[in-house]
């Protein structure tokens, strides 16, 4: 587990995309965020109230984040000594970069003699087991796509806050960085070895026995060429009860492959059921979340009928819309989940 409070640091980011690992923490776990740290030049806020290392342990802060990214995932130069102040202050620090901490080697020696830990959210443990698939108590719901990058995290932390709020014990269930980041613990199912996805889905998502429910963060897509092979593990690892399909419309081909259209909305859930039934034949399609930041609230609203009509299920646009109807179908199909949880199915 990944100590809070968190100090968050931006560095000198000029592109708001640069600090979505860091934006994401501050919106989903406001609570657990002591202030922003930027260095001279960035031009992008969290809205946080700016703070530096030390006034940030006096105020408790346990963890300092790297929330900057670049193209290549690897520390800028600026970032290394503000990441050795904070381990000599007493601080752990926590990345979602592609390179190591520990691979730089001043990172690597003010950790050892501070006592200091770091994490690496994209290294996998190392004890990881291929999956059974074999039952296990709890009820889980899995976020897909018909794309990668169409807001399944978003989703999956819009629906976890929607049932807590209606007393329903629910947990998201972290498979990327940046959801890792925002919830203390999780596995980055991309930096997996592709044997291990769905044994490693299976850890991320235990068995549970007290009538609530696992959000599970779906990456990639079964139809996207690059991402196909982390989609289908998650999906067997997952043995999810419950499916809600997220969607951009008029989204022109697949991410970074012109040529993929992508796929209609029915033969995308109907591939996923599909797959997901090889571990949970009982599977079910609960809902459809749409990204419909390009349009207006009357089109969306549109888009979205349609997207109803055409599957028999609720569609929402998380941002603007919420996901109560979302959640009213998934309770509807589900009302004796205690039980069900209890038994293991």
């Amino acid at each position: 587990m990944i100590s809070s409070p968190y100090l968050l640091y931006l560095g000198a980011a000029t592109d708001p995309l640069a600090v979505k690992t860091a934006r994401g923490v501050a919106e989903w776990r406001p609570e657990t965020c002591i202030g922003q740290l930027r260095l001279p030049g960035c031009e992008v806020t969290l809205g946080l109230e700016d703070v530096a290392i030390d006034e940030a342990v006096r105020r408790g802060a346990r963890t300092l984040i790297i929330g900057e990214a670049n193209a290549g995932g690897v520390l800028s130069a600026a970032a290394i000594p503000v990441i050795v102040a904070a381990l000599d202050a007493g601080l752990d620090v926590a990345s979602g970069l592609h390179q190591r901490l520990g691979d730089v080697p001043a990172v690597r020696e003010a950790a050892e003699r501070n006592g200091r830990r770091l994490f690496d959210v994209r290294q996998p443990p190392a004890d990881l087991v291929v999956g059974k698939g074999v039952p296990r108590a709890g009820m889980r719901l899995l976020t897909v796509g018909t794309d990668c990058s169409m807001g399944k995290m978003y989703t999956s932390l819009a629906l976890e806050k929607a049932l807590r709020a209606r007393g329903v014990a629910a947990d998201f269930r972290a498979t990327g960085q940046t959801g890792i980041l925002i919830a203390g613990d999780g596995i980055a199912v991309d930096a997996v070895v592709a044997d291990f996805i769905s044994g490693a889905t299976e850890r991320v998502s235990p068995a549970r026995h007290d009538g609530g429910w696992d959000i599970i963060e779906g990456q990639g897509s079964l139809f996207h060429p690059s991402y196909a092979g982390v989609s289908l593990g998650l999906l067997h690892g997952a043995q999810p009860d419950a499916l809600v399909l997220c969607h951009e419309p008029g989204r022109p081909h697949m991410r970074g492959v012109p040529g993929h259209p992508v796929p209609g909305l029915k033969e995308t859930l109907e591939r996923n059921l599909e797959a997901a039934r090889l571990t949970n034949p009982d599977v079910v399609a609960v809902g459809v979340a749409f990204n419909t930041s390009a349009y207006s609230d009357a089109e969306a609203a549109r888009l979205c009928a349609e997207a109803s009509a055409e599957l028999n299920l609720p569609c929402q646009d998380p941002v603007r819309m919420g996901v109560d109807q979302i959640v009213d179908k998934l309770l509807s199909c589900f009302e004796a989940s205690p039980s069900l949880a209890a038994a293991g199915r």
